[in-house]
């Protein structure tokens, strides 16, 4: 690296990875005067086309003094990047600052002049748009505010890497030459470029991993049995389009075949190009084979092997070590650790997991970071698990394992805009960057439903993710906001997921509920009042009720104005049998598809083949005698799976399964951990249909699966989550506006904040500076004036006028009126006198108690207001209740900042105890619009000076006109670093 004393320290800080429009990675560093043969090497790789286009004249090769010159920089004024793999360089970036002559100049020249040269065979990869992102970052630390760039006409996909960044430009044409000047101030449509650019690569990225044209298992045994011999059989198995190939460096050299799959000692010995390649070998045997599979060309891996940094610090470097290789290759990873993916598109049909049978085809995608849990998850959405019944396919399923490289970020930007899903389900241990999880999440959610499970505990040792400050409960309240349906368990993940990919949003809370049970129904309408949904009375057929009375009353139901879904309660009628189940079935279902914009979901009790022949049931009912009857799910020996319609009139299903398979759990116990040290002992009770079987997006067009609980409480919680969703998309479609106020002195605020700040790193203000700070975003604190003595308090009084309050402020006391340290509404001194008395005799001495005096505020309901700035999610606001509400019951709302006015009135509408603002049992309702209009304000000094990283409004007085903000306490920072409007960049590592 560059040591002379003329030039700045490295900064490695600029280093990072970025994945390209291709799905490809490459690495981003400083040029340094190590570069030399690097530099040269490149341009001799580069076309004369390409060369023309940089110098404006034939260059043919690089002069000694050239290479000096763009190997030899300041890192200030003169900065040169490269975009590398294989620790080669692909492209190159750099810029020279100049001043207003057009001359090289140094700072406080703030303008720079930037060119660029990408190897032919990396053009159209993005390369160059990635680099000026980064190249513009740089330029911005170093105090550059604008960047000029001189392109032949000829040179449209240069200009175009400019003219579509986004940035506010200026365009000229003089002597044969297009000048492009533009500020390098990230804008609103710099940013929606970046992001934008951002999705496609790392969707691309994905999908390279999930529909690879070809497949390598590297780590076959050359026995049956073992985690490689395993993946490849169920590859082979699922029926894969692409080719297949088997690797294990002990094989003979004769050996040209195992299993009935083409068989070769190394990655590199495969004559045709690898997509992917599964890495099952030991960890200490990885680097070897990632090394062999970038010098092929292989675009992404699946590493299952064990050992990394689950197992402790060893395996933590061993888990980065194995990131930076890969990376350096331009591969992506999945793992280590990892359980695997599946894609049931028939145009891949991959099942590159430890998963023995391939699931049903499907709309709804999986994500797990656990094995465990990705079992659970498979097996439950195709077989009759957990007690919800019916078929639920699988469109792609990821388990990421350790995610050292792809994330549940990067499945969300591929799950977006994928045809093929319309439903995601995730499972998170830990969230990396909830920032960027956030922002993704609303987009997705914006667009299909996103079901999200996350652990409440410690990240596993697995898991590189950054603190974060914020309990378990705003985190989960931040995903809602975001459209995130985010519910507790596995089984709750489940019951939404298949509502939500069988049925159609509602359009309101209002549920009908009618069976022929009156106190299943009544217990439906329990359930229902519990989750804020509104049931109407339920309706009763009796235990009487034919199919044709269910098909009358589900029908009248739906089409009623005032009902937005129904819930179908049913208990079996006593020797119905098969037969009676499969003509209710096909009642509901009928009487279902004729209004088809509202959702049906059923309630039963012991039906061992309602719920199958509900996922079965289709326009056409099954005919008596047309097949033998499926085996009740009870009788011993047999499936308890839902079955699948194979055919007019017949429902078929999977044969016998173990006793273990039949409970809905695995049969033995569960892998340890999520990697390959052990093959899981558990089958998927929905086996690989047949050729001529329907698959479920086949069945769908057809008519609508309804969904069967076995119990009220699951069948409701879950429409109740969809009904808040549906909800959030409703809202999301009109989006509010954070307003702008005439009175709020932005410039004057960053003054008097600058000024604070070189007073230390770290500030609390003290009374007058939070309130002058507040004061500039028209937030006015009420004057509280110190009362050391009982004269003090006296001269307080009469400066502020009576009636007036008396406060001890000590840390034990503050805001706790409960303890007696608050005397209110004192009307003349002698009242003050006698209440400063009180004081001292009961809690100690006024240097103890810190007393103040506070004029009067109207009487309200006291509130509290407070917004942190989180190094993980950013800056958030909260709201809720003074008191033990907020304190003792947790009772608070969040949204991130920067909050529209349709947040901040839903905001206050959250909390548990709103009623208190809105007249709860007869009392005057408060001024809510005041209210609203103080959280907007907050949230806007925030936002625009991040560095204000804490501030508390407390208590703020709510009265029916007006508020009054009786204490606030400010802290000052250098606000935490944003990833998220930097350039784009892949975690480090």
């Amino acid at each position: 690296m560059q040591t002379s004393p003329d030039r700045h320290e490295y900064p490695a800080h600029w280093e990072a990875d970025v994945v390209l429009r291709d799905g490809g990675t490459a690495r981003i560093r400083p040029i340094t005067v190590d570069d030399a043969d690097r530099l040269v090497s490149f341009y001799e790789q580069v076309s004369d086309e390409s060369k023309y286009y940089r110098f404006f004249a034939p260059y043919p090769r690089l002069s000694a003094k050239d290479v000096h010159r763009f190997t030899h920089h300041d890192f200030v004024d003169r900065v040169g990047l490269a975009a590398t793999i294989g620790g080669e360089f692909i492209a190159t970036v750099r810029y020279d600052r100049i001043g207003a002559d057009g001359m090289p100049a140094s700072a406080p020249a703030d303008e720079a002049e930037v060119a660029f040269l990408v190897q032919d065979a990396h053009q159209g990869r993005g390369v160059a748009s990635a680099l000026l992102e980064h190249i513009g970052a740089v330029a911005r630390e170093r105090g550059i505010r604008r960047f000029a760039a001189e392109v032949l006409p000829a040179n449209s996909k240069m200009i175009k890497v400019f003219t579509d960044a986004g940035y506010t430009q200026k365009r000229s044409f003089e002597d044969g030459v297009v000048r492009l000047e533009f500020d390098l101030e990230p804008t609103d449509r710099s940013l929606a470029v970046q992001y934008a650019r951002e999705q496609r690569a790392e969707a691309r990225s994905v999908q390279r991993l999930l529909s690879p044209g070809s497949v390598a298992v590297v780590g076959v045994g050359r026995s049956p049995g073992g985690v490689g011999r395993s993946v490849l059989g169920n590859i082979r198995d699922a029926g894969f389009t692409g080719r297949l190939y088997a690797v294990n460096k002990a094989l003979p050299e004769e050996q040209k075949e195992l299993d009935g799959v083409p068989a070769y000692r190394s990655v590199q010995d495969i004559e045709e190009p690898v997509d992917l390649a599964v890495v099952a070998v030991p960890a200490e045997r990885v680097p070897e084979v990632v090394a062999e599979c970038g010098r092929h060309g292989v675009q992404g891996l699946v590493v299952l092997s064990a050992g990394y940094a689950e197992s402790g610090p060893e395996g933590r470097e061993r888990q980065r070590e194995l990131v930076r290789h890969a990376r350096a290759y331009g591969m992506r990873i999945i793992g280590p650790n990892a359980f695997g993916v599946i894609n049931t598109s028939a145009n891949v049909r991959l099942n590159a997991s430890l998963a023995p049978e391939m699931p049903r085809p499907g709309r709804t995608a999986l994500f797990s970071q656990s094995g465990a849990i990705g079992i659970a998850l498979l097996s439950r959405l195709h077989r009759r698990g957990g007690g919800v019944t019916g078929v639920t396919g699988v469109s792609t399923f990821v388990s990421a394992g350790n995610r050292a490289d792809v994330s549940g970020n990067d499945v969300l930007q591929y799950w977006y805009d994928d045809p093929d899903t319309d439903v995601v389900l995730m499972y998170l241990e830990s969230i990396g960057n909830p920032r960027k999880f956030t922002r993704l999440a609303r987009r997705t959610a914006a667009a299909k439903p996103l079901v999200v499970v996350q652990g409440a505990g410690s990240a596993p040792q697995g898991h590189a993710v950054r603190a974060t400050r914020l309990p378990h409960a705003t985190v989960s309240a931040l995903l809602r906001q975001a459209g995130v349906i985010r519910v507790e368990t596995i089984t709750e993940l489940v019951d939404t997921g298949l509502l939500l990919a069988r049925q159609p949003l509602p359009g309101g809370a209002r549920v009908a509920i009618l069976g022929n049970s009156e106190s299943l129904g009544l217990l439906t309408y329990d359930a229902c009042l519990s989750e804020g949904l509104r049931p109407l009375r339920p309706s009763d057929l009796t235990t009487g009720a034919s199919p044709e009375d269910f098909h009358g009353a589900l029908s009248q139901a739906l089409a009623d104005d005032a009902c937005d879904a129904v819930v179908v309660t049913a208990i079996p009628a006593v020797g119905s049998g098969t037969a009676g189940d499969a003509a209710l079935a096909e009642a509901l279902s009928s009487a279902a598809e004729r209004v088809p914009g509202k959702p049906v979901l059923v309630v039963h009790v012991e039906f061992g083949g309602l719920a199958e022949a509900l996922s079965a049931a289709t326009s056409t009912a099954p005919q008596p005698g047309a097949s033998t009857p499926k085996p009740r799910a009870s009788e011993p020996g047999t499936a308890s799976e839902p079955g699948t319609v194979s055919g007019p009139g017949t429902v078929s299903g999977p044969g016998t399964a173990s006793p273990a398979d039949s409970s809905g759990s695995p049969s033995g116990p569960p892998p340890s951990g999520t990697g390959a040290a052990a093959r899981p002992f558990f089958r998927l009770d929905a086996p690989r249909p047949a050729a001529d079987a329907p698959d479920e997006s086949a069945v769908e067009n057809r008519s609508r699966l309804i969904p069967a609980y076995p119990a009220a409480e699951r069948a409701v919680r879950a429409l109740s989550e969809v009904v808040r969703y549906a909800q959030w998309r409703r809202d999301a479609a009109e989006p509010g506006k954070v307003p702008e106020y005439e009175d709020i002195d932005e410039n004057g605020a960053a003054e008097l904040i600058d000024g604070l700040l070189t007073r230390g790193q770290g500030l609390t203000l003290g009374t007058d500076e939070t309130c002058e700070l507040l004061g500039k975003y028209g937030v006015q604190v009420h004057r509280a004036l110190p009362a050391p003595t009982p004269d003090a308090a006296a001269e307080a009084a009469r400066t502020l006028g009576y009636p007036v309050a008396l406060k001890a402020t000590a840390p034990h006391l503050r805001h706790r009126a409960d303890l007696g340290g608050v005397r209110l509404d004192l009307a003349d001194e002698e009242q003050l006198r006698r209440a400063y008395a009180e004081l001292t005799d009961l809690f100690g001495k006024p240097e103890e108690l810190r007393p103040v005096v506070q004029r009067m505020a109207p009487r309200g309901v006291d509130t509290v207001v407070r917004a942190v700035i989180d190094p993980a999610a950013g800056a958030v606001l909260s709201f809720g209740l003074a008191g033990a509400a907020s304190q003792l019951l947790g009772d608070m709302a969040h949204r991130l900042v920067p909050v529209t006015d349709r947040e901040a009135t839903s905001l206050i509408r959250s909390i548990r105890t709103a009623p208190l603002l809105f007249g709860w049992r007869g009392s005057t309702p408060v001024d809510t619009p005041a209210l609203e209009e103080l959280l907007l304000r907050l949230s806007r000094l925030v936002d625009d000076h991040p560095e204000v990283v804490a501030a508390t409004l407390e208590p703020v007085v709510v009265a029916p006109r007006g508020l009054s903000v009786l204490g606030a306490s400010v802290r000052l920072a250098p606000p935490p670093a944003r990833d998220d409007l930097g350039p784009r960049t892949l975690p480090a590592y």
